[in-house]
């Protein structure tokens, strides 16, 4: 007799950075991670950008115990690792602190899953770095770079 399927959870969690846009996919499982069909490694090249896609895992200690599933596109590899970073940690935040809690008042205790929103936000990954590409001007060669100017 065939067993039953478990119903998997998924979180998921969108991350933008410079123009790239990236889904991620979280499930509790074994810590495997597939960014567009491919492992972290072969991926990303760069340990920098291995560590940006890292590190909101690696905050809460969770990279052995969540599966990860990304699809990323636009821009480059620098771009698209901080898109990962801002979705995996939206992600992680919605799976570990319920939608219906409400921010802490002033005098209030701490519990356990407002330590842990606290802890992504104050580390900087659910803030969207908002510097883009400056576009060209009219007249200029350009963002800002003009011709040679000649009076004569």
């Amino acid at each position: 007799m065939a067993e039953a399927k478990t119903k998997v959870e998924y979180h998921w969690g969108t991350g933008r950075r410079k123009s790239s846009v990236a889904r991620v996919r979280i499930s509790t499982g074994t810590g495997k991670l597939a960014i567009n069909g491919r492992d972290l490694e072969t991926y990303f090249t760069e340990d920098k950008d291995r560590n940006a896609v890292m590190g909101p895992m690696l905050l809460l200690d969770m990279h052995n115990r969540l599966d990860v599933h990304v699809n990323t596109h636009g821009g480059g590899h620098s771009g698209q690792a901080g898109a990962i970073s801002q979705g995996l940690a939206r992600a992680l935040k919605i799976m570990l602190v319920p939608p219906g809690d409400k921010p802490l008042a002033e005098g209030e205790p701490e519990t356990e899953t407002s330590a842990i929103s606290k802890k992504i936000r104050d580390s900087g990954f659910l803030t969207r770095d908002g510097r883009m590409k400056e576009r060209k001007k009219y007249g200029r060669k350009g963002a800002r770079k003009s011709f040679q100017f000649s009076k004569r």
